[in-house]
């Protein structure tokens, strides 16, 4: 392995603890407040890895750490979590941007989701299908299923490639998080 390689390798995993540190405090205070309030734990995890910047970079390390899941439990429910969003946007996104771009609060944020995921996203522009699995299974802050859906829809790819090649990519992301979590990289 040369010393570029090297290199990137310690960036990512820099950055992902960093977008680890966010997303566990956030879905820790999460997970916190649902079980105080009663809530199954499979729940909980099901609820963080639906919510966007956190998804399944959240939801494992805080079901596995936090509240004492098997991790192979903790990965199918992440999944299961990450992807139920997924369909709605594929089919409402488009909808929604409009909508909301006839103020100029929502012409605003428009733009600049648009900007930021063509800007983001040059690996889906380019390769498409792989690139947006890549693009979403990579855990870094900025990307998942969310913005992963936000890129197929700006690039154009049909709803089922995307859905299928946004699934992979969760696939992806979960498997990471999950060697990460378990070889203590993430902190809590």
């Amino acid at each position: 392995m040369n010393s570029r390689t090297k290199i990137l390798i310690s960036l990512m995993i820099l950055i992902f603890c960093g977008s680890m540190l966010w997303g566990e405090s956030y879905g820790e205070k999460t997970a916190a407040n649902l079980k105080a309030k009663g809530w199954n734990p499979s729940l909980i995890v099901i609820l963080i890895s639906t919510l966007p910047l956190v998804e399944l970079r959240g939801s494992i390390p805080v079901a596995i750490a936090v509240l004492g899941m098997p991790w192979q439990k903790a990965v199918a429910l992440s999944i299961l979590g990450n992807m139920l969003p997924i369909p709605f946007l594929l089919l409402l996104l488009e909808w929604f941007f409009k909508m909301i771009s006839r103020y100029k609060w929502g012409k605003k944020f428009t733009d600049w989701m648009y900007n930021r995921t063509r800007n983001k996203g040059k690996v889906v522009e380019r390769y498409e299908e792989i690139g947006l699995a890549i693009y979403v299974g990579i855990p870094l802050p900025g990307t998942g299923g969310w913005t992963g859906s936000l890129a197929a829809k700006i690039f154009g790819l049909p709803f089922a490639k995307s859905l299928l090649w946004i699934f992979i990519g969760v696939l992806i992301a979960a498997t990471l998080v999950t060697l990460l979590t378990l070889l203590g990289v993430a902190i809590f």
